[in-house]
């Protein structure tokens, strides 16, 4: 029953309820405004909840010091911010006496560690300001690894799989699966196929829960998600033919 608004009389989350068993994998869908961002940063008490409330293991994040709770979760955003240093130093920021095994491991679950190799320097590759000496799905996977490397019960994709393309999505997700087994994690997207193998996946309208279940029961359901399903459908069937 988890309520917020940043501002007074203008609520962002109304009465949002779901249960979260360890080790499974969540989707969230939801138009921009919506509360999906803001649900992820309560969670980390970025913010504390104005109504309701969020356990974990049964206990209150209230009762968890911020400094520990923070370091059990793991966050990837849409725009990562790397640092003036080289990839193995931007890779193990969070764990910098982490040895080589575990920060390769780390980058091969994020689809990163062939890419690296093909640098002439390789992981001591210097990474210039805000990693502008990589692209954006460069960046993006660096990000990912920096944040497996971490261990965290919690991990959360806060849309920040959108700049790698459809492929190196779901291999990053199959090795996640493969890798991270245990680990509670939330996808925060809008491309269908990122979000379709989560256990359930959470439909956010007006900071609502609007829809609730699978993907092969929500597409046979009234609402949100059926459309945009339908939608990028006939965008991929569309584009299938072109490139016929």
């Amino acid at each position: 029953d988890v309520g917020f608004e940043y501002e007074e009389n203008n609520p962002v989350l109304r009465g949002v309820s779901f249960t979260v068993k360890r080790g499974q994998t969540v989707a969230l869908l939801g138009a921009t405004g919506t509360g999906k961002s803001t649900l992820m940063h309560l969670m980390q008490r970025l913010y504390d909840v104005k109504r309701g409330e969020i356990k974990i293991g049964g206990v209150n994040i209230n009762a968890i010091q911020k400094k520990y709770l923070r370091s059990r979760i793991g966050l990837v955003l849409q725009e990562p911010f790397l640092y003036s240093r080289s990839v193995r130093d931007n890779v193990r920021i969070a764990r910098p006496n982490a040895p080589d095994d575990q920060v390769f491991d780390a980058a091969r679950v994020a689809a990163a560690h062939d890419f690296i190799g093909d640098f002439e320097k390789g992981y001591d590759t210097m990474v210039g300001e805000r990693g502008v000496t990589l692209s954006g799905g460069q960046k993006q996977r660096v990000a990912i690894a920096r944040t497996l490397i971490k261990d965290s019960d919690i991990l959360i994709f806060d849309d920040s799989l959108s700049a790698v393309d459809a492929e190196i999505d779901a291999a990053i997700r199959d090795a996640l699966r493969e890798k991270r087994e245990g680990t509670t994690t939330f996808i925060i997207s809008h491309r269908l196929t990122t979000l379709s193998e989560a256990d359930f996946i959470v439909v956010l309208e007006e900071g609502r829960v609007g829809q609730i279940g699978t993907h092969e029961q929500l597409i046979h359901q009234e609402g949100l998600y059926k459309r945009i399903y339908q939608i990028q459908s006939a965008l991929e069937e569309e584009l299938s033919a072109d490139a016929g």
